[in-house]
Parts: C-alpha cells; sequence; structure tokens
C-alpha cells in the first residue's frame, strides 16, 4: 500500500523539467513504466480500502477532501450555466466545447484551491490531469482514458502528501463517487459519445473503476449477490450504498430494451459465483481492456509525478 514516507518532497518531485510527455508508441514500456506501477498500486489500495464497507458508512472526511468536492461542485455548477445548444445532430452537443474551454482556462487556479501554498510549483502538473478527465472537447467524447486522468490526478494529490492513507475512503465515496455524478450530468447534458468503447462487448460505455471498486464494497455481504444486479428491485433498493449497482442504475436509464442484449458483458458477470471473484476478474479486465490497449492509453500524460522511466523496486 501506500506510506506517507514514499512522498518525496515536493522539490525532488518537480526538479524534472516540466515538459509535458505524451505517450506514443511503446506500451511495453507504458507497463514497465513507474507511472504503471504507481497508478495501479493506487487503484489497488483505494480496492481494499472501500472491501466491504457501504457508500454511507461514516468515515473521515479531511479538508482537501472538502475542497476537492467543492471543486466538483463548480465543475457541475458551470454545467447548469453552459445549457445545450440546439442543432441538427443528435449528439455531440457543441455547448460541451464552452463548458470545456472555461475548465482549461481555470484549471490550474481550481487545483490552487486544494493544494497548500507550498505545493504551489504542483499545479500545472496536476492540473493536466484535471483537464484531460472530463472528455475531449474536439470529438465531445468521454471514456475510460479519460476516467483514468481523473484517477491519476488523485493519485498526484497523494503523491504530493495532499491526500493521506487515512483519506482512502473518502477519496472514493466522497471524490470519486461526486465525480461520476458530474460525468453522468456531462454525458447526458451534452449527449457525448462513448470514446473507444468497445459498444455491446465492452463493459461500459463510459466508466470501469467504479464497478471494481463498486464490486469490492460488496465482497462478503451477507445477502447481495452477483446475480442480484440484474434485478430492478434490488437495484431501486440498494444504489444508494453501493457504486457498482449505481453504475447500473444509470445505465437502465440511459439504455432501451433487454439488460442482457445492451450490457452483455454486465449480464456475463452476474453469473459469477462470488463478488471476490468478480473484483479479480474485473482488475484483470481492467488492465487487458483498458489499460494495455493502445487508444485508451495514447493520450496518458507522463511528468515527474507520474514519470514514464522504469520501476526502479
Amino acid at each position: 500500500g501506500a506510506s506517507e514516507e514514499v512522498t518525496p518532497p515536493v522539490q525532488q518531485c518537480f526538479m524534472v523539467p516540466k515538459k509535458e510527455i505524451n505517450v506514443v508508441s511503446d506500451m511495453a514500456k507504458w507497463k514497465r513504466s513507474q507511472a504503471y506501477a504507481d497508478y495501479m498500486g493506487f487503484i489497488l489500495t483505494l480496492n481494499e480500502g472501500v472491501r466491504g464497507k457501504k457508500l454511507t458508512c461514516e468515515y473521515k472526511v479531511s479538508e482537501p477532501i472538502e475542497k476537492l468536492v467543492a471543486l466538483l461542485n463548480t465543475l457541475d455548477r458551470w454545467i447548469d450555466e453552459t445549457p445545450p445548444v440546439d442543432q441538427p445532430s443528435r449528439f455531440g452537443n457543441k455547448a460541451f466545447r464552452t463548458w470545456y474551454a472555461k475548465l482549461d482556462q481555470e484549471a490550474e487556479k481550481l487545483v490552487s484551491t486544494v493544494i497548500p501554498k507550498h505545493l504551489a510549483d504542483a499545479a500545472p502538473e496536476v492540473a493536466v490531469y484535471l483537464k484531460e478527465s472530463v472528455g475531449n472537447s474536439t470529438r465531445i467524447d468521454y471514456g475510460t482514458g479519460h476516467e483514468a486522468a481523473f484517477a491519476a490526478f488523485l493519485c498526484c494529490l497523494c503523491k504530493i502528501g495532499v491526500l493521506r492513507v487515512d483519506d482512502q475512503m473518502a477519496i472514493v465515496f466522497k471524490v470519486f463517487n461526486r465525480y461520476l455524478e458530474v460525468m453522468r450530468k456531462l454525458q447526458k447534458t451534452y449527449r457525448m459519445e462513448p470514446a473507444g468503447s468497445q459498444g455491446v462487448w465492452g463493459l461500459d460505455d463510459f466508466q470501469f473503476l467504479p464497478f471494481i471498486w463498486g464490486s469490492s464494497q460488496l465482497i462478503d455481504h451477507p445477502s447481495l449477490e452477483p446475480r442480484h444486479f440484474v434485478d430492478e428491485k434490488v437495484v431501486n433498493e440498494n444504489h444508494k450504498d453501493f457504486m457498482f449497482l449505481e453504475c447500473i442504475l444509470f445505465i437502465t436509464e440511459m439504455k432501451t430494451g433487454p439488460f442482457a442484449e445492451h450490457s452483455n458483458q454486465l449480464w456475463n458477470i452476474s453469473a459469477v459465483p462470488s463478488w471476490s471473484k468478480v473484483n479479480q476478474g474485473l482488475i484483470r479486465m481492467y488492465k487487458a481492456e483498458c489499460l494495455e490497449k493502445f487508444p485508451v492509453i495514447q493520450h496518458f500524460k507522463f511528468g515527474s509525478l507520474l514519470p514514464i522511466q522504469p520501476v526502479t523496486s
């Protein structure tokens, strides 16, 4: 797991010249990188942190967590202030570009509200991940690569010591959950296209991480089994406690027709006997289908916080 001792002092973090490096062509290099190890370590640490816990349970909420929620509330408010425009095509409402331009302009300032003064140098680099996390303004699409940028944003805040080990549950239940709400609102309001979706063969058009962390929440649940998440009544009664069921609810609101047809992969997962097996399977699938797929990861940014250098064990 992540321990606070590992966090290098910020000066050391930023000795690397701040030039942005895109992932270019080398998937093998990415999988061996410090960035991949840190990112995956972060995902798995949070996976353990939320195991068997409900969204509604008690947990510590630190000041940086409150500030992150406030940041997301600002993004939400901007959606209300930027209504969709009338246009001939149904999908990809151009008002998203106006909304995005505002974030592009304000991102560093927003990040500075979360980061203490003595770490202010980190804001430009951390802000890159925030801007990447909301979708693509040219194509007006959103997918798991954007979601990964938000997780990387949170991972960077951990690396510079803004978020700490005891913030784990709040990172997922308060911050990431709020992020999901805002992304769903973006997807609905501007009718965003799914980015890099495999259609019926993918897990979900837009998200992946809430299925991982959401299945961890359900491990050892006394009554809810994987077969229950395709039951509308179960979803309606329990979605406020479990991220996984919130995702299912959103899918059923957005899609018509039999669940087995529009969400075939999830339908198959409902046949897995235990939540821990679902959780392990989803982690494997996430690596294979998201982190190791070039179209998803080609836009991932590297810098001094998430370096492309090979792992130093």
